[in-house]
């Protein structure tokens, strides 16, 4: 156990993660030159595509120091906000971090954030100072910054270069001396966390475990604590670019599992992992519930594949713990799921990921996030989704989850970002400058504002050179009201949103006149209303086609004509009544794109 280390790489977006991993995995010969690629251990065509990290993924390195040989564990982590649960999940498993910093870019809110998460994990910090090489390299800068954040000595800083491989040499030194080897008892009964799994169609569920205490052979019969399941362990092995297969996996090491599982409700993720003829008195602490921040209706295109929809997102579930899903039906749509996110990149991809590597077409209701509202009875009801808020004249007050946000960035956008946050009913708690060209800004805000397209915006508004990061804060009265949209006086409920009385008009008068576009003319006229119960607050008018009925009458009496026309708007008038407006699925996703 003194030969292993296990650390991860954390860093704000773009800042050379996995970049620095290739390096690593190239210089320890972990990798043969035919199986290098960039970002070797981005395996997702989504992630190479985006050009980000999705997935933690963990990798072995054996590393030669010093005449003695080391078992590296290495986990290269996410950077964007939305996979925040990933990468505390990867620090449950780890003893240190290295906490990359972009040398052209200096510390932004994502390195703040991660690095506190390490912090509370009682990691062990490598400061490493990334793409020295680069130009715009502001190394004295960064290098104060650094250690003004956590406080550490100036030669405690490493520099290094991803791309070029400078300073790796260094950093597998630091790696080696200054992370703590693993703490744990062989002897002890097994207990192993679990951190990740993944679905094989072939070999059943792959769960990824660190033992804590005990080890684990090939044949043993383990069972899971949370389920109280038992399975025989069919084979173990450790973490290479594939699964390498092992007599046993030893106290403080990383590893994998097959047992044949096929149903993937058995396999939580935070799960403690213990064998039958031994088993541990008590769970492995300190691993949080996932807190979805927005929630959205998925739904199978046709409602037949609602089953088979089930079984992909339990399938995907496994392979992202942080996807949350509940049953839910709408009278436009059928049956399907209400799932939460941890924001809308994250149901961007979920989306994706169904549609690739499921072969699944769905259709994504608008997004929200839930309240809590009170009735006049003194009931306390969970919003999840505007079909269950209560109705107005039973309701005696609405809570809306607020957050509290950081915003890093230069002065000169200080009046931007104050100008959108304010709109988006912010509150301005503190600014403070942390060097004389980096400003932070901390705002409360109500989480339904940034739920939509904040994040675009504040990049545009600061030419990208603002960094975002927030965490919930708790519920707060608001003055929310249920905006129905209806097609020739009919609701469509997944187009039903929960917004401010504020912003309500303006958001019901873009999203009528969006639906103007989208929606195709019929021969009747076709009615767009947004309502807030009963009352109208914008209506659009689509105008029915009209087809020329008269064409056949040349010259003739005028009373001939009339009659034609008489019929002809008596047939409107019968088709407006039994006519059906259909919805094209674009409608659902322009909702998102209303600026």
């Amino acid at each position: 156990m003194k030969q292993i280390r296990n650390f991860c790489i954390i860093a704000h977006i773009d800042h050379g993660k996995s970049t620095l991993a290739d390096r690593l995995l190239q210089t320890t010969n972990t990798i043969s030159e035919r199986e290098m690629q960039d970002q070797v251990l981005d395996d997702m065509d989504l992630e190479r595509e985006k050009g980000i990290t999705i997935k933690s993924h963990a990798i072995q390195i054996n590393y030669a120091f010093r005449g003695e040989q080391y078992t590296l564990n290495l986990i290269d982590t996410p950077g964007h906000v939305d996979f925040s649960y990933e990468v505390s999940r990867a620090l449950a498993a780890c003893e240190g971090a290295l906490l990359l910093v972009d040398a052209t870019q200096g510390i932004q809110a994502q390195t703040i954030s991660n690095l506190y998460l390490a912090l509370e994990n009682d990691l062990e910090i490598i400061p490493v100072i990334n793409k020295i090489d680069m130009d715009g390299a502001m190394i004295p800068e960064v290098r104060d910054q650094i250690i003004e954040l956590i406080g550490c000595k100036e030669e405690d800083i490493l520099l290094a270069s991803g791309k070029s491989g400078i300073g790796i040499e260094e950093i597998l030194t630091a790696i080696v001396e200054r992370i703590p080897a693993p703490k744990g008892d062989p002897q002890a009964p097994l207990q192993a966390l679990i951190f990740d799994s993944v679905f094989n169609s072939f070999r059943g569920i792959i769960v990824y475990f660190r033992i804590f205490n005990g080890t684990l052979k090939a044949g043993d019969k383990v069972k899971f604590f949370s389920t109280g399941k038992e399975y025989e362990a069919d084979e173990v092995g450790i973490l290479k670019l594939g699964l390498e297969k092992t007599k046993e996996v030893g106290c403080g090491d990383v590893g994998y599992i097959i047992t044949g599982i096929k149903n993937a409700k058995e396999v939580k993720v935070g799960d403690t992992l213990t064998t039958v003829s031994n088993p541990t008195p008590t769970r492995i602490e300190g691993f949080e519930e996932v807190k979805p921040m927005v929630f959205a209706g998925i739904f199978p295109v046709n409602t037949d594949e609602f089953e088979e929809l089930r079984d992909c997102m339990e399938k995907l579930q496994l392979n992202d713990a942080s996807l949350t899903f509940e049953l839910e039906t709408s009278q436009a749509l059928g049956f399907g799921f209400r799932c939460g996110f941890l924001g809308l990149l994250h149901m961007e991809i979920i989306q994706e990921r169904l549609e690739r590597e499921f072969n699944q077409t769905v259709i994504t209701t608008v997004p929200n996030v839930s309240f809590i509202a009170y009735t006049t009875k003194g009931e306390r009801i969970d919003v999840h989704n505007p079909t269950t808020f209560p109705d107005p004249s039973k309701l005696e007050r609405v809570e809306e989850p607020f957050i509290k946000a950081q915003i890093i960035t230069k002065p000169e956008y200080i009046g931007n970002i104050m100008t959108l946050c304010i709109n988006k009913r912010g509150i301005l708690v503190h600014q403070g400058y942390l060097t004389t060209t980096r400003v932070e800004l901390t705002f409360e805000m109500p989480l339904t504002e940034i739920v939509f397209d904040f994040y675009d915006k504040l990049k545009s508004q600061t030419r990208g050179y603002a960094s975002f990061d927030y965490h919930p804060i708790g519920f707060r009265d608001s003055d929310i009201v249920k905006m129905d949209i209806l097609l020739n006086g009919e609701k469509v409920d997944a187009l039903s949103a929960l917004i401010h009385r504020g912003r309500a008009q303006e958001f019901g008068r873009k999203l009528c006149e969006k639906l103007k576009e989208l929606l195709t003319r019929q021969q009747f006229q076709i009615a767009i209303q947004a309502a807030i119960g009963a009352k109208v607050i914008a209506r659009e008018n689509i105008s029915a086609m009209r087809k020329d009925v008269t064409a056949k009458c040349y010259g003739g009496d005028i009373s001939r004509k009339r009659k034609l026309l008489e019929k002809q708007k008596e047939g409107k008038k019968r088709m407006r009544q039994i006519g059906n407006v259909e919805v094209p699925q674009e409608a659902f996703l322009a909702v998102l794109k209303l600026d």
